[in-house]
């Protein structure tokens, strides 16, 4: 498959404020190299907002008017096969809201019908994700992201999620992402790869993000709160090293090969595949 569309990393939230915490970067390819072109808070986009319906709403409406776009999202689209009673994937995904009604409820009965544990798809193993879908840590996301984006798009035939589906010119492409993956993939996955605490800063995974005299440089995606003085730089560039992650993780699963990243001139991002 020929890399014709734009790709969009979106690092996502079923938080209660989803608006603050979800964030979209958007990149094209231009031979062979994946160039970063800009970067939002899902707040921003039309007819969004903080709160989490308003913004979930806004992102399945975002993603619908992108035909020609490739949005890498970093939830689960399902559970363990002997979890599901539906035939297919895409049966499970419109079935959800009305079997679901809430991500309390879906995590327990998730428990109950798992004999109480936390079970993981044959794929959750292969790329290592550090998850469940319904642990304790990410069940919101995975109810949120299945029920508000994944299943009005897909019971209307508004977008298709790879490999799933046959790809089409006219609908914009889904595909299943996990940041923790493509660095466990780079081996530059450890125990402190994120967080707000001062060992928490500058681990391995960062070098994603960093040019060769160790600063982070990325003044062209602007990661800032509306009418805020912007985040410390700590916090910047935790959210850019994520944010690239999430880029390539799209632009890996679309290319099917993934070299690497590198920082070129300060106001972009590459991520370079290696051609088969």
């Amino acid at each position: 498959m020929k890399i014709g569309k734009t790709i969009y990393g979106v690092d996502f939230s079923g938080a209660r404020d989803a608006g603050k915490k979800i964030w979209i970067t958007k990149g094209t390819e231009k031979n062979g190299v994946l160039c970063i072109s800009d970067c939002l808070r899902g707040s921003d986009l039309p007819g969004s907002g903080m709160d989490r319906m308003r913004s979930l709403n806004a992102l399945k409406e975002y993603i619908r008017s992108k035909p020609t776009g490739a949005f890498g999202l970093d939830f689960p689209f399902g559970l363990s096969r002997d979890l599901v009673k539906h035939k297919s994937l895409i049966e499970f995904l419109v079935a959800f809201p009305n079997e679901h009604k809430s991500p309390e409820k879906f995590r327990d009965w998730c428990l109950t019908s798992a004999g109480g544990r936390e079970k993981r798809r044959r794929t959750e193993g292969q790329a290592k994700t550090p998850f469940s879908p319904y642990n304790l840590r990410i069940y919101k996301q995975t109810f949120y992201g299945i029920s508000a984006v994944l299943s009005p798009l897909v019971h209307r035939d508004l977008a298709r999620i790879l490999p799933v589906q046959k790809p089409s010119s006219q609908r914009p492409l889904l595909l299943e992402i996990c940041p923790a993956s493509t660095l466990k993939r780079l081996r530059l996955y450890g125990p402190k790869y994120k967080g707000p605490a001062p060992d928490h800063r500058n681990p391995e995974s960062r070098r994603l993000c960093r040019n060769a005299d160790g600063g982070a440089r990325l003044p062209a995606l602007g990661l800032r709160e509306r009418g805020g003085p912007g985040p410390s730089p700590e916090h910047r560039e935790s959210a850019q090293a994520d944010l690239i992650i999430l880029m390539s993780n799209g632009f890996y699963c679309h290319a099917l090969d993934w070299r690497g990243i590198q920082v070129t001139d300060g106001t972009s991002l590459r991520a370079t595949r290696r051609t088969r």
